[in-house]
């Protein structure tokens, strides 16, 4: 079996990481970060095939983060999944206008959660080449 794909979920709640931790575990490797510049920190050392952002942390949002890691060659199109309490579709558009892939509202559930990744993963940017070349 290939290794377990890299999710890195970034929330400054533990509950909710847990939460992420708890759907995810059995199908990725969880790694998380209880702040965005812990993540930032993170990234020095792991790689990672998606993210799971907050928007609203205390010491840099999500949208900082996101700025910040499409700056970074490695992850310029590793997808973001964006998972907020803010609902309304301007705040998701808005979310997608500032480089997120998907947007997710809270609470979660487990399993549009597990299916998005999913999707995500499969369908990340680094396949648009294979899917150009196979036409």
């Amino acid at each position: 079996m290939a290794d377990k794909k890299t999710v890195l979920a970034i929330d400054d709640l533990p509950m909710i990481l847990a939460v992420y931790k708890n759907i995810l575990d059995s199908q990725y490797d969880v790694k998380i970060a209880v702040s965005a510049m812990e993540a930032l920190t993170l990234l020095k050392t792991i790689t990672v095939d998606i993210f799971l952002v907050d928007i609203e942390m205390p010491d840099m949002s999500g949208f900082e983060f996101i700025h910040e890691i499409r700056k970074m060659p490695k992850f310029m199109s590793t997808p973001v999944i964006v998972i907020s309490g803010h609902s309304s579709e301007d705040f998701a558009a808005h979310a997608l206008s500032k480089g997120a892939n998907m947007f997710i509202a809270k609470p979660v559930k487990p399993a549009n959660l597990l299916a998005q990744v999913s999707n995500l993963l499969e369908h990340t940017p680094q396949n648009k080449l294979f899917a150009l070349l196979s036409r």
